[in-house]
């Protein structure tokens, strides 16, 4: 496995490859990660992924320093899952100035949701992704489906300014429990993470009370509610159209119950089509 820190060494790795996938993370790898390489792999000839932890989409008082940096047993995760290539850049590397131009979705889709909690997220979120697009030049790039906003913000700029680039859009990784896997996961004491699989269930509790035609509003609040019992500090648990991210409709064809809650001072999101 190659690893590249620099942009002109991951150009010339490009030139030497056919189809090529990407896998951009910001490292801390788990199985979640590692199913987005087993994804892509019927896909292409080569993957590449980058680990990157990107400060433009940490607000001022999120984790960004304490953000889980694991160099080492990232990559040894890597070469054992029989990834090509590694883009390891420095902050200096992928910014060598203050990076002043960026992508910045609209504000319907960014400040509903985990946008409305985290100003500036998504527009850091889409503007580093489009630089490592421009960089890597892919055929294919993986994304999970965890943080479903973040995904269909991705695909909007993909579709909207007509990025050659194909997005596979992988299923949430979960433990036995359910709780979906996440670097940040490794925050939780080992009573929260008992308590942490909660939250996957009352998605599912939603979104069998919608499908059979009960109100939405009504079970998310109750949702919310138990949360709040059993010690959360959720932040939003709402029903949206999937293929829009509006509030649902009659004409909804595919909705998505997502989730945004604090369990002690570990920011835990998740989320569950039907």
């Amino acid at each position: 496995m190659q690893v590249l820190e620099r942009i002109a060494e991951v150009r010339a790795f490009r030139k030497q490859v056919g189809r090529l996938a990407f896998v951009p993370t910001m490292g801390n790898l788990h199985d979640g990660h590692l199913s987005l390489l087993r994804a892509s792999r019927p896909h292409c000839d080569a993957v590449l992924t980058s680990i990157f932890v990107n400060r433009l989409q940490f607000g001022p008082n999120e984790d960004f320093d304490r953000y889980p940096r694991t160099r080492e047993d990232d990559l040894a995760l890597l070469e054992a899952a029989g990834c090509e290539a590694v883009f390891y850049p420095t902050e200096a590397t992928l910014y060598p100035q203050p990076q002043v131009v960026a992508v910045d979705p609209p504000g319907e889709l960014t400040s509903i949701l985990c946008g409305a909690f985290r100003p500036g997220h998504f527009k850091g979120v889409t503007t580093v992704v489009a630089k490592l697009f421009n960089i890597v030049q892919p055929d294919v790039a993986a994304f999970g489906l965890k943080d479903y906003q973040q995904y269909f913000l991705i695909r909007q700029m993909v579709e909207q300014l007509e990025i050659p680039v194909q997005l596979l859009a992988v299923d949430t990784g979960r433990a036995e429990d359910g709780l979906a896997l996440s670097s940040r996961n490794r925050y939780l004491n080992p009573g929260e993470r008992a308590e942490a699989p909660r939250l996957y269930r009352l998605l599912q509790q939603v979104a069998t009370t919608v499908g059979r035609g009960e109100d939405a509003s009504q079970a998310c609040q109750q949702a919310m509610a138990e949360l709040e019992q059993s010690g959360w500090q959720p932040q939003y648990l709402e029903v949206r159209d999937a293929d829009s991210l509006l509030p649902v409709a009659e004409t909804s064809r595919h909705k998505v119950v997502l989730a945004a809650a604090y369990l002690g001072k570990t920011r835990l999101i998740d989320n569950l089509m039907f």
